[in-house]
């Protein structure tokens, strides 16, 4: 001000000779007079931890095959971090992880189909083909629309009306009290007579889904596509036999340990027997307590951080 008034030239025009920005100059003035005190970043509740970036990354690199986001709900449910999928998916990209956890490209499948609203209203059943040692075999499964839960499978040598119907067997007779509708495509063995008899017989409404329209049945094809990217071109299938095995561990861990995407990130065992409110309700009670642990830890910082300025 005193240097303004001695050479009568404005203060826009000493900063710029002075070539000192407006705002600096003016943050100057606000705080003459003002004590120096604490003046970095206040950090935020919802800035993680140094120790919660480590263990993101820890337990990441030891599971490379994983989503960001089922990892971030896996952390979660294990006690190894609490955070949300952006907040994981910021911290593998600053670690240079993120390219490892590329989603697969959208697609237009399931839009426009009314989902089952509970357990075993719905069943899906379709066939897949499976090349073991050269020689192609044909997995049958059922899986239930609300839960994505596989109520059986078989990896059988034909794909006749016959062998589907003893999958369906098999499903029916482990739930005997449900009568789900059993959604299909217009392959041969679904549009057979003694199949349709079959159903009949035991209570089952068979459905077509609409030609040209595979979303109807697009849960299956989604699981199809799972096991042989997962399971079956991960792994040497050594024969048949083998080859049972394999598809019968994954489809096991499929159930009971894989978190699914569609279903918020919990199991499809989990989603059977109704356990999906009260995992939801553990997740964000323990995101709710980590964020007050947060806010307490830069609270103690900042006290600190002014204390030493002052």
């Amino acid at each position: 001000m005193d240097l303004r008034e001695r050479t009568g030239i404005s203060t826009k025009k000493l900063l710029m000779y002075g070539r000192i920005p407006r705002g600096k100059f003016y943050d100057w003035r606000r705080r003459y007079g003002v004590k120096n005190q604490h003046n970095g970043k206040i950090p935020r509740s919802g800035w993680l931890l140094e120790e919660e970036r480590r263990a993101i990354i820890r337990y990441a690199r030891a599971n490379i095959e994983e989503g960001y986001r089922r990892l971030t709900y896996r952390m979660i449910d294990d006690d190894i971090a609490y955070a949300s999928p952006s907040s994981v998916y910021r911290v593998l990209r600053a670690a240079g992880l993120s390219s490892r956890f590329n989603a697969l490209a959208p697609t237009g499948k399931g839009r426009g189909y009314i989902q089952p609203e509970a357990c075993h209203k719905e069943w899906h059943i379709d066939i897949s083909h499976i090349n073991v040692c050269g020689t192609f075999m044909f997995l049958i499964a059922i899986i239930d629309g609300y839960s994505r839960y596989i109520v059986h499978h078989d990896l059988r040598g034909s794909m006749e009306e016959k062998d589907v119907e003893l999958v369906v067997e098999e499903a029916h007779e482990r739930y005997p009290d449900e009568h789900p509708r059993l959604i299909s495509d217009r392959g041969g063995q679904f549009i057979a007579k003694d199949f349709k008899e079959y159903l009949r017989n035991i209570g089952l409404k068979q459905v077509f889904i609409s030609a040209g329209y595979p979303q109807s049945n697009g849960k299956l094809e989604r699981f199809f596509r799972s096991i042989k990217t997962e399971c079956i071109r991960s792994k040497a299938l050594l024969s048949i036999p083998d080859a049972r095995i394999q598809i019968d561990q994954y489809i096991w861990y499929y159930n009971h340990k894989r978190l699914h995407s569609a279903i918020f990130y919990i199991t499809p065992y989990d989603m059977l027997n109704g356990k999906k409110d009260e995992i939801l309700t553990i997740r964000n009670d323990k995101l709710l307590r980590a964020r007050m642990k947060r806010i307490r830890i830069y609270n103690e910082m900042n006290e600190s951080a002014l204390q030493i300025s002052q």
